[in-house]
């Protein structure tokens, strides 16, 4: 394990859809687009209501309900390079993420990791598109290829093994409950980024009720908030 940080917390471990990019509202419009191909009308609110924070191979049985369509892994990939296609094109990042991801690998000195519950390929393709690579090189993990995926802790399991931290000394940075009961279940304490008025977010009662202890709104004020959040507090 490494030494104690002068800090309540030993390492940063990122979430990345919706924490560290913006790619929701772009995977859910490439989503929706081919669920409306099915004949499923789903409205943009219930698109993000009923997958994000969720992988989608695990809620091929939704799809079928509505559609009457059963998933095959030719369906998937396709969605997944008419995803990619489309983030290539249009991704952005979290307004001042790269800012504060390079921030906070200075000040706990290379101890963060990205812990997504979302394909390798596609977390590589969007930290490189925002310029987060070299952040995050050799410290990226994906919940695919874990045992289980997000909520189980799984992922953030084995990025904190990796830093060899204590999980109990890790800070997650998520923003969907799906990801705050990983974080949780692992033992860390959970950051939930909440921007106003997104629906690609889930709402601040959402996350605390999935057990995060610090609520707040702009990434900017991540680096401060992990150096002084000695106990559960909102912001």
């Amino acid at each position: 394990m490494v030494d104690t940080a002068p800090f309540p917390f030993d390492a940063v471990l990122f979430d990345c859809d919706g924490v560290l990019v913006d790619s929701e509202r772009i995977t859910n419009g490439v989503l929706r687009a081919m669920l409306h191909e099915l004949g499923w009308m789903v409205s943009e609110a219930d698109c993000f209501r009923l997958f994000v924070g969720r992988a989608l191979a695990d809620e091929v049985g939704v799809i079928t309900a509505h559609t009457g369509f059963t998933v095959t892994a030719e369906w998937i990939a396709e969605f997944r390079r008419r995803r990619n296609e489309a983030l290539a094109a249009d991704l952005r990042e979290i307004p001042g993420a790269v800012a504060a991801a390079h921030e906070i690998d200075q000040l706990f000195a290379g101890r963060l990791a990205c812990a997504s519950g979302a394909d390798r390929a596609k977390v590589e393709l969007q930290l490189s598109k925002v310029g987060l690579d070299r952040v995050f090189a050799g410290k990226i993990f994906s919940g695919m290829e874990m045992p289980r995926s997000k909520p189980a802790p799984d992922v953030y399991l084995a990025a904190a093994a990796a830093l060899g931290v204590d999980p109990a000394r890790a800070a997650v940075v998520e923003d969907t409950a799906t990801g705050v009961r990983a974080g949780v279940a692992a033992g860390a304490v959970v950051f939930g980024y909440c921007p106003p008025d997104s629906l690609a977010h889930h709402e601040p009662r959402v996350l605390l009720e999935a057990g995060a202890t610090h609520i707040f709104t702009r990434m900017a004020d991540l680096p401060a908030l992990l150096t002084r959040a000695a106990s559960p507090t909102a912001h």
